[in-house]
């Protein structure tokens, strides 16, 4: 049951229709699937096309642990200030030229039943529309024993962070599903996201619930379904299928991070300032996040994943002509060329951040088996085919170090980084 490509299309914002949109979707190869292609010239630096998710949802940790986002397109609900405060550790921290923080608490809307917080009236009604209706626990909201409730208290119990991925998300393609006037729609659209064999599957869900996996499975499988249960969807809830639509969310899902700061900082590098007041607003930044490492580390953003259907016909190269980002603060992505692509040419990203595209072929290629279960055959790969299959001294000492972690740290960049 394939989507037509208006549908696919349809989640493309800020243009008019396909007839706008410089790419069209093709078979590639039986190996690579689909691939999306330039259909006219498109310049360096220039946005092919934008789009919004099918669904998203934050990562549970990382909502558990106060980092407060609409509960419907992710945006960062702090001000910058009190952003800075929580991360710092500091109340009293405060931040130079305010006025840039662009986050309106004044439009800032509850659930009148749950109380879940949304960036807007837009969202509020987006999200009730779509899913929220099925999802409402109402009064239930902080009761440990409401189904939804012990799905994610489960699921936080084995997938720590750094988060990869949320049950959530599952939930939320079986809410829309449920609350769908026309369901069949939205199961072609999510029948779009690449399958796998069995086997294959076995491999994602063992990244992501670890050497357990099979009894944890299992256990969110019986929870998922005494929460949700759809009888257009009852293949989803078989021991299968629901292996399957772990795969789907854990090799498709975008991952997406908003942060009210770093839109406050990048305001203040569009500053024109004399060469004085650059120097000391500079060293304030840098001071900053010295001391936000200090107290909270790596973890600055609020985080989750979408299921985004054209990004996701882009095929990986570790020499990408595009990449995805998240500029408006919100679940909207971004593609946007690095290099001029021409009509014809497929638009590649990678699936590898700028740290491991540096890395040797062989462990390029080892990230990539274990995390996506392919072999790349990009430009660059294909180039370095003569290479010994060995990685420098620097490399193994990075991989030692990765294999002494928690298994869930491995994932730290599999899902954010895409």
């Amino acid at each position: 049951m394939a989507a037509s490509m208006c549908d696919v299309f349809s989640f493309c914002v800020g243009v008019a229709g396909p007839a706008r949109i410089a790419v069209e979707v093709r078979f590639v190869s039986s190996a690579k699937g689909k691939g999306l292609f330039a259909t006219q010239l498109i310049r360096k630096g220039e946005t092919v096309f934008v789009e919004r998710p099918l669904v998203a949802a934050q990562f549970l940790w990382n909502a558990l642990y106060r980092y407060r986002a609409c509960d419907h397109c992710l945006r960062a609900l702090e001000k910058a200030e009190e952003n800075a405060q929580r991360l710092t550790g500091k109340p009293g921290q405060v931040l130079p030229h305010p006025e840039l923080c662009t986050v309106r608490q004044d439009l800032h809307q509850s659930c009148p039943h749950c109380r879940v917080t949304y960036c807007s009236a837009e969202c509020r009604l987006a999200a009730a529309e779509q899913y929220h209706q099925i999802l409402c626990p109402g009064p239930s909201q902080d009761d440990p024993a409401h189904p939804l409730n012990k799905l994610q208290e489960a699921w936080r119990s084995v997938h720590y962070p750094p988060e990869t991925a949320s049950i959530m998300l599952m939930a939320r393609m079986v809410a829309t599903v449920k609350q769908a006037k026309d369901k069949d729609r939205w199961i072609r659209l999510f029948s779009q996201f690449c399958n796998k064999t069995a086997n294959e599957e076995e491999e994602i869900v063992h990244k992501l619930l670890g050497d357990k996996f099979k009894g944890q499975l299992e256990l969110l499988r019986r929870l998922f379904t005494e929460a949700l249960y759809e009888e257009a969807l009852s293949q989803w809830f078989t021991p299968d299928g629901f292996r399957s639509l772990f795969a789907l969310v854990g090799t498709n899902g975008q991952g997406i991070g908003t942060s009210s700061l770093s839109q406050w900082v990048h305001a203040c590098d569009a500053l024109e300032l004399k060469p004085q007041d650059r120097e000391q607003l500079d060293a304030f930044i840098d001071q900053l996040y010295k001391d936000i490492e200090a107290a909270t580390g790596e973890f600055l953003n609020c985080e989750g994943s979408g299921l985004f259907v054209l990004q996701s016909c882009c095929n990986h190269s570790c020499v990408p002509n595009a990449e995805t980002s998240f500029p408006e603060n919100n679940f909207l992505l971004h593609v946007t060329a690095l290099e001029d692509i021409k009509p014809g040419e497929e638009i590649c990203i990678s699936y590898l951040d700028c740290c491991q595209r540096e890395r040797s072929r062989h462990s390029r290629h080892k990230i990539l088996r274990e995390n996506y279960l392919f072999v790349c055959s990009c430009p660059k790969c294909l180039a370095e085919a003569d290479e010994p299959n060995m990685t420098s001294e620097e490399e193994e000492e990075e991989e030692e170090e990765e294999e002494g972690e928690p298994e869930d740290a491995e994932l730290g960049d599999e899902m954010t980084d895409v």
